[in-house]
């Protein structure tokens, strides 16, 4: 089981932000706490968009297992891998 804050937080983290550089969320904080089970079955994270100066992110779904994916707001030479699978 995990929520959204904490796979949030992990890509906060490797992105180099923290959760004060948070602009805007569409989830509430009871929201982002909630706890589900990201593994493979069927997506039980509700669905967000989370912005902070530097990036975007968002929920990414493959065969079920969900995580989170982020991108620049602005544009940058750094690719992005395919989302949802390899």
């Amino acid at each position: 089981m995990t929520s959204w804050k904490e796979l949030i937080g992990e890509v906060l983290k490797y992105r180099k932000e923290t959760w004060e550089d948070v602009v805007f969320c569409t989830l509430t904080e009871a929201e982002l706490n909630v706890q589900f089970d990201d593994g493979y079955g069927g997506t039980e994270g509700k669905p967000f968009a989370l912005w902070t100066e530097k990036c975007v992110y968002f929920p990414v779904c493959y065969d079920g297992s969900e995580w989170v994916s982020s991108i620049s707001r602005n544009p940058v030479n750094e690719p992005k891998n395919h989302v949802g699978g390899g």
